[in-house]
């Protein structure tokens, strides 16, 4: 797997230097020369094996959660130790079938301040964040089991604890974890993409519809070329961003994203587009995904996810997240490409997710069993009890009433999705879904968060009447 590739991702090896920590200040010490590599500009991906670990009297006091019994299951992880800076953690395994039971959490230290932060838990997920089990992307072998990813600022120093639930009866492995787990720590890095290019002059495109010849600009990689055309001709090759588009100017969108068979009676009911950060907008290594777009038939569908990996950001560095969370899709979990659609940000901002073109049908990897004829939109952040701003919320409605009505279709609705397999609906089940949905109606997890899938009812309303309905 690409992801665990020294040589292209600078992996911190096993020889960066494991040191007792005490709960409050730890001191560690300095790391063999070479063990810590210099920061990557373009980001960086280390991945580290963890570890059996000796009983509690060994271990950290005061680590909320963990058992304190002499006879604990078993417990991976890693004692403290200084490593290269990283912005956001998770925890990955090799069999991408097996379940997480058991219970993760990591310490850090801030890089600015020096400073540890308390234990933080990571949200253990597993599988309903991916592909569909049939798919390519499923099949390629390179996927693997992850749990959420938690994004923790800049940092240099790490601990990680992770204990396996005791078993119960004949339903699981008693005491067991996943093999092959380790722990991903992702840089962001200042930027993914090349210089940007002038947007003129950049295809042999005189159609304009997207499907010519891509030539990139000056300074622009064929892979950013490839992803910025598929955009033609919202914005012009090599754009940071797509504007804003009034609804009446937003017919045209609709025409492009149908292919001219877009019917008379759907040209009342598009929403305007809001603004879209492009992915060179936010700095996407276009190198990192899979090559081509993998689009399905229609958008009848959209999930409404939250990502798990924490509220601790500023709105300014809301790029870098989702460089982070790119990274661990792609590099840590063997994904094609980032899992949603969208993303938006708790200020609001709407950011283009998986390559492919704003105003088409892109296949992703959001919810599993029911990716194919749907998108997925993803609010930074967790919202489980923490509620979702209302910035993030109004931003929801307006992606939706715009790309859905791009494919006709009411928010208020409800539609029918064929199961491609899960565990909630068996394989080639046909479902009723709301037309904007939670990511727990297609798969059992607590995804969207209890306080974000509250505000799906309203966000229904918005989109629609945004929609002219």
């Amino acid at each position: 797997m690409r992801g665990f590739l020294a040589s292209s991702i600078g992996v911190a090896t096993a020889a960066a230097l494991a040191l007792p920590l005490a709960l409050s200040t730890p001191a560690l010490a300095a790391q063999p020369t070479g063990a810590v590599a210099p920061v990557n500009p373009a980001g960086s991906t280390q991945s580290l094996p963890l570890v059996p670990l000796g009983p509690s009297t060994d271990r950290s006091p005061g680590v909320p959660g963990m058992s304190a019994s002499p006879r604990l299951p078993e417990t991976r992880g890693l004692t403290a130790r200084e490593v290269t800076t990283f912005s956001l953690v998770g925890v990955v395994w090799d069999d991408a079938s097996a379940e997480l039971f058991g219970h993760v959490q990591v310490r850090t230290r801030s890089k600015r301040t020096a400073t540890w932060s308390d234990w933080q838990d990571v949200e253990t997920h597993n599988s309903e964040h991916a592909a569909d089990p049939d798919s390519a992307e499923r099949g390629s072998g390179k996927v693997r089991g992850a749990t959420a990813p938690l994004w923790v600022g800049e940092s240099d120093g790490v601990e990680v604890r992770v204990q396996a639930e005791p078993g119960t009866g004949t339903t699981r492995a008693a005491s067991r974890l996943p093999q092959g787990m380790r722990i991903e720590l992702v840089d962001p890095g200042v930027s993914g993409s090349t210089a940007p290019g002038d947007g003129k002059n950049g295809t042999d495109d005189p159609a304009g519809d997207g499907k010519g010849t891509v030539v990139p600009v000056p300074g622009m990689t064929m892979e950013t070329a490839e992803s910025s055309s598929a955009n033609l001709p919202h914005a012009p090759l090599g754009a940071n961003e797509i504007p804003a588009l009034n609804k009446a100017d937003s017919t045209a969108d609709a025409v492009f994203a149908s292919e001219g068979a877009l019917s008379a009676a759907a040209r009342p009911f598009i929403g305007p587009r809001p603004r879209i950060v492009t992915r060179k907008g936010w700095g996407a290594d276009e190198t990192l995904r899979e090559k081509g777009f993998v689009y399905t038939n229609t958008v009848k569908a959209a999930f409404v996810h939250h990502t798990a990996s924490g509220n601790n950001y500023a709105c300014k560095d809301a790029p870098a997240v989702i460089r982070s969370l790119y990274r661990y899709h792609v590099l840590s979990s063997g994904w094609r490409d980032f899992g949603y659609n969208f993303a938006v940000d708790k200020c609001g901002t709407v950011y283009e997710g998986r390559a492919g073109g704003v105003a088409r049908p892109v296949l992703g990897a959001h919810t599993m069993g029911f990716n194919t004829d749907s998108m997925g939109i993803a609010v930074l952040g967790t919202y489980t009890t923490s509620a979702p701003p209302a910035a993030a919320v109004k931003a929801v409605a307006q992606v939706t009433a715009w790309k859905l009505g791009l494919f006709g279709r009411d928010p208020r609705a409800r539609t029918i999705l064929k199961s491609g397999g899960g565990n909630r609906f068996p394989k080639g089940t046909y479902v009723a879904m709301n037309v904007i949905a939670g990511h727990r109606d297609g798969f059992a997890t607590e995804c969207p968060g209890k306080k974000l899938y509250g505000q799906l009812p309203p966000t229904r309303t918005t989109s629609a009447t945004l929609q002219g309905r």
